[in-house]
């Protein structure tokens, strides 16, 4: 009797402890299920998107023309000063003309002596007629006569070009966009001046090898600068270069701009639109895309059949509202995760919300 009393309470303790155990395995449970994230999905859509490609690049005068002196030189005057426009033909430089003068000497000289060669010559050629002097004589006067007028051609030659590059005129309209002396000073090997022609001016930017085929000459451009905010400048494309540069493997395209206001000036950087066109592309909610930071990549969650999650590098396109075009890295078919990353890795399972 007492080993039955032993027994039957050794059994009312160990009822409780199975049903501790039972509650313990079920909370168990319920804790393991509410560790599995739950997330929101959608459809990736896809649609006809606008292919305007920016590029960035520094402003270039359509024309440059450095002044400088054909010799060495003292400088007399400078009429302009850096950033001031000048007109085509435009005195902008005298030099010193004491070059001048030794030329003019040189040229009254080689005068003189023609003059006194062609008088020797003038008396053999009567003397010869007359029969007296020889031929011999009479055809060396007549060399010396040639080569004493060659001389003098030569020495009217180098005056003339001494007071043209006395007086130093612009070749262009433009902008003088550098100087390099000031008067008193002999020239050396820098230019005297750097004018630029700034209506118009040109862009050269550097595409891809894919977006070369689309591009083509005359097509239309927009180009936008800090210093004017928001204002768009037509301009159009007008040289396609046809070889790649080895390095970055990239084509330069020349952008010209009208600038008849004369606002855009060389040196300043400026942001390039190009229309390209239309593609059809993959496009997802803009809450399914994760920047990792850091890095500069993004990401989207790819909902899997098998109830877990694919971490997918993507490349963006254009921000449309609220989604972005996916260029690359996202199947047509896809289900994006668009709610609960934070508690996302790559190959998670995941419950979706109802």
């Amino acid at each position: 009797m007492k080993k039955l009393s032993i027994y039957a309470a050794a059994l009312a303790l160990l009822i409780p402890l199975a049903g501790c155990n039972k509650d313990q395995k079920n909370k168990e449970a319920l804790t393991s299920e509410d560790e599995i994230p739950v997330v929101k999905i959608a459809d990736v859509t896809t649609q006809d998107v606008a292919q305007v490609e920016s590029y960035t690049a520094t402003v270039e005068a359509d024309k440059v023309n450095n002044i400088s002196a054909a010799m060495q030189n003292r400088i007399k005057q400078i009429f302009v000063e850096e950033g001031q426009r000048v007109s085509q033909g435009q005195k902008v430089v005298v030099l010193d003309d004491v070059n001048t003068d030794n030329y003019r000497i040189q040229v009254d000289n080689a005068k003189a002596n023609l003059a006194s060669i062609q008088l020797d010559y003038n008396r053999a050629l009567e003397l010869y007629k007359i029969g007296g002097g020889t031929k011999q004589a009479v055809d060396q006067l007549n060399t010396q006569v040639i080569n004493a007028r060659n001389v003098l051609a030569s020495a009217e030659r180098t005056l003339r070009n001494a007071q043209e590059n006395t007086v130093l005129t612009s070749p262009i309209s433009g902008v003088v966009t550098a100087r390099n002396y000031d008067p008193g000073d002999m020239t050396g090997t820098l230019p005297i001046l750097t004018i630029s022609q700034v209506q118009p001016v040109k862009i050269v930017i550097n595409v891809s090898e894919t977006e070369l085929s689309s591009i083509r000459n005359g097509m239309p451009a927009q180009v936008t600068f800090d210093t004017y905010g928001d204002r768009d400048f037509p301009g159009r494309v007008t040289l396609i270069s046809p070889t790649v540069d080895a390095q970055s493997r990239t084509f330069a395209v020349e952008v010209t701009l009208p600038n008849s206001d004369g606002k855009i000036l060389p040196g300043m950087f400026g942001r390039v639109q190009l229309d390209l066109g239309h593609a059809n592309h993959v496009v997802v909610p803009d809450k399914a895309v994760v920047k990792q930071a850091g890095s500069g990549n993004q990401y989207v969650y790819v909902y899997k059949d098998n109830g877990t999650v694919e971490y997918c590098k993507v490349e963006l396109g254009r921000r449309l509202g609220d989604s972005y075009e996916i260029i690359s890295g996202l199947p047509e078919s896809a289900k994006v995760v668009i709610t609960g990353q934070s508690r996302l890795a790559n190959g998670k399972k995941v419950r979706v919300a109802k």
